[in-house]
């Protein structure tokens, strides 16, 4: 991945080479303490580890004993964002779907839609208790059931060495795959979380995994050699004079739930003690036309971040007689695309907007990884430098004991807090 940070600097928040110089030391000492935490596999930290920590074979093995049409992975937050990612970004014969949402009407339309007689389901949650997962593949079950299908021949789970779902697949002798160990859901792209509906989907793990490493060779004491570590430290720098929003806009329709995937990354990690930047998604060209007025002449707090690859497939543009088209004509959608990319970044920086540019090659397993793994980087490096909690989410906590409690899962003080809540109705 390459990394563009020009136009984060000389803009209205303030950030100049100087001050990015002066980071650079703060970056060396934040990268120390990440090497150290990687060294001993610390909580978090291990997820930096993964290109080189996590054995493709054993998720190949388990894909192997499958041909479907479909694969369903059933999960929430990370436990489900890194498949979807990965398999959305890449083409395939076999279709990935995503069961990451318990809102009834759309669990009850997709499984209709879906032949369960042709689909591995991969239930995933590292807990084994997680409400929303559990209560979903109960569901997945039961409509097999009806199917007239074998659920036990047709899942997987991928889940931590005890609790509920560990419980059911020694039961049923259900094929498993594990969470690695002190890796949070959110980081778990690159591991067997993340890379089996890949598998199954015939994807090359070993590509994957080789451009996260490409990128973990980048790391070093210096944001200057290393993409990740320049994308976090100006995210950093920037939100620290006000860039409250980090936008991230695609420009591949392929990599629509990498922005997604990055919400969650940034938003769980970062959003510790008042401080964090909220991460908005957008998709270029698409959002030019609904989203670009406000960043371009709204107020001035925030950054964005323009994500492409550099080669594509392309799609000549037939010549018009219409007046006032024909320059359209002999060109292609291709160069229609980056024309939009660089106009888009060219205007932001005419208005003094902060904007950094991350570039792969293409959009295949080499580059998705790479993708994944540097924005991973500068995350954990944005949470050195802002000095918060990286790893943990205590606030998603208190909602899901709330959950919990609400549905007489237990006495917590969080579900007592619900009654209490304010109301002003109009009607």
């Amino acid at each position: 991945m390459r990394a563009d940070i020009g136009n984060a600097l000389d803009g209205a928040l303030g950030l100049d080479r100087a001050a990015l110089d002066d980071l650079d030391d703060r970056v060396a000492d934040a990268h120390d303490r990440i090497e150290r935490g990687r060294r001993d596999a610390e909580h978090g930290y291990a997820a930096l580890n993964l290109p080189s920590t996590c054995d493709p074979a054993p998720i190949r093995r388990v894909a192997a004993g499958f041909d479907p049409e479909s694969v369903l992975t059933v999960g929430i937050g990370g436990s489900a964002l890194g498949a979807a990612t990965i398999t959305d970004a890449l083409d395939s014969p076999v279709d990935a779907y995503a069961l990451d949402n318990v809102d009834p009407a759309w669990v009850t339309a997709l499984l209709d839609d879906l032949d369960l007689a042709e689909t591995v389901v991969n239930v995933v949650s590292r807990s084994g208790t997680t409400a929303e997962t559990l209560a979903n593949f109960l569901v997945v079950r039961d409509a097999m059931d009806a199917a007239g299908v074998d659920w036990t021949e047709r899942t997987v789970v991928t889940t931590g060495p005890d609790g509920n779902l560990r419980e059911l697949a020694d039961r049923h002798d259900l094929p498993t795959l594990a969470v690695p160990d002190g890796v949070p859901g959110r980081f778990s792209a690159l591991s067997p979380v993340g890379l089996f509906a890949a598998a199954v989907c015939g994807h090359d793990l070993d590509a994957l995994l080789a451009g996260a490493a490409d990128e973990a060779a980048k790391l070093s004491g210096s944001l200057t050699e290393s993409p990740g570590y320049a994308y976090g430290a100006v995210s950093y720098a920037l939100a620290e004079r006000g860039a409250a929003t980090n936008a991230v806009m695609p420009y591949a329709e392929s990599l629509e739930r990498f922005a997604e995937w990055f919400a969650q990354l940034w938003a769980e990690s970062l959003g510790k003690d008042g401080r964090g930047q909220t991460p908005a998604r957008a998709l270029g060209v698409t959002d030019q036309h609904s989203q670009l007025q406000l960043y371009r002449a709204g107020p001035a707090d925030k950054l964005v971040t323009l994500i492409r690859p550099t080669e594509t497939a392309d799609r000549e543009i037939p010549a018009t007689d219409l007046e006032g088209l024909d320059y359209l004509g002999g060109s292609s959608l291709g160069d229609l695309l980056d024309a939009e990319f660089r106009a888009t970044e060219a205007s932001l920086a005419a208005a003094g907007r902060e904007n950094v540019r991350l570039e792969i090659d293409r959009v295949d397993e080499r580059g998705v990884g790479e993708l994944l793994y540097a924005t991973e980087a500068a995350c954990v490096l944005y949470g050195e430098l802002a000095d918060v909690e990286t790893f943990t989410q205590p606030a998603v906590e208190w909602g899901k004991r709330a959950a919990r409690g609400l549905l007489g899962g237990g006495e917590f003080a969080e579900a007592d807090a619900v009654a209490d809540k304010r109301r002003l109705d109009v009607e």
